[in-house]
């Protein structure tokens, strides 16, 4: 089974500071198709103008990874962590049984362009905790690497969640294949460009759910990025 989320059928919030757009229900936006999938629960492109950003809040039993397409993520939390998310980083921070934090653009002219993804844990209550990694464009060129991961395989960063991320770089010629047990679940969203998934063309911001599925593949892409989930079903 598959199934297309175009980007223009997300949901969509404009707060001045702040334009987000949902693959997934959230805050004001609610649609009972579209509550998450497997055990990924968000995905929010969000753009956070100049100056501006998140004050402090609370989150607790949640994988949070944060991945910037642009600009510089302030991170501050109650663990004492004080970090700038880049381009190219991988950014995850279990809330466990409850943390405090706040992001930030403290760039004057520049917009900070990030995803902020939210999976559901496999164990609740632990001691919060926060890990940030960089990826290589050549690490992603042509290929799914893997940046997300349960006991941090591969030099990925750590989840307490059975759920395994991949992000590649696709152009021309270059494909990949990722085989899948057809028992769970997967997602494929497109951050930008285009790419073929399975015989179905996407367009920057579309995504599309697979259950059942042998196998992914990815070909034909035009200045492509993409992340690939395999999720608990």
């Amino acid at each position: 089974m598959i199934h297309i989320r175009r980007s223009e059928d997300r949901g969509h919030a404009d707060h001045g500071w702040l334009v987000s757009k949902h693959s997934f229900s959230f805050a004001d936006y609610h649609d009972p198709r579209h509550m998450g999938w497997g055990n990924l629960r968000v995905i929010n492109e969000d753009r956070i103008a100049p100056g501006t950003g998140f004050g402090t809040h609370g989150h607790r039993d949640m994988e949070i990874i944060s991945y910037v397409l642009e600009g510089c993520l302030a991170h501050r939390d109650s663990m004492g962590h004080v970090k700038g998310i880049l381009p190219g980083d991988v950014q995850r921070m279990s809330a466990g049984r409850g943390v405090l934090h706040s992001e930030f653009n403290q760039a004057p002219d520049q917009f900070t362009h990030f995803l902020q993804i939210w999976i559901q844990p496999d164990v609740t209550g632990i001691p919060p905790s926060y890990e940030q990694k960089t990826f290589t464009e050549s690490e992603k060129r042509g290929r799914l690497r893997l940046v997300a991961s349960p006991h941090g395989a591969q030099g990925s960063v750590s989840l307490h969640a059975d759920a395994l991320l991949y992000a590649g770089l696709f152009d021309g010629d270059e494909s990949a294949r990722l085989p899948l047990d057809p028992a769970r679940k997967a997602y494929v969203h497109l951050i930008r460009g285009e790419l073929m998934v399975n015989g179905h063309r996407l367009a920057s911001g579309d995504a599309l759910g697979m259950h059942g599925e042998p196998a992914i593949t990815l070909s034909d892409g035009q200045s492509a990025e993409v992340l690939v989930f395999d999720l608990a079903a």
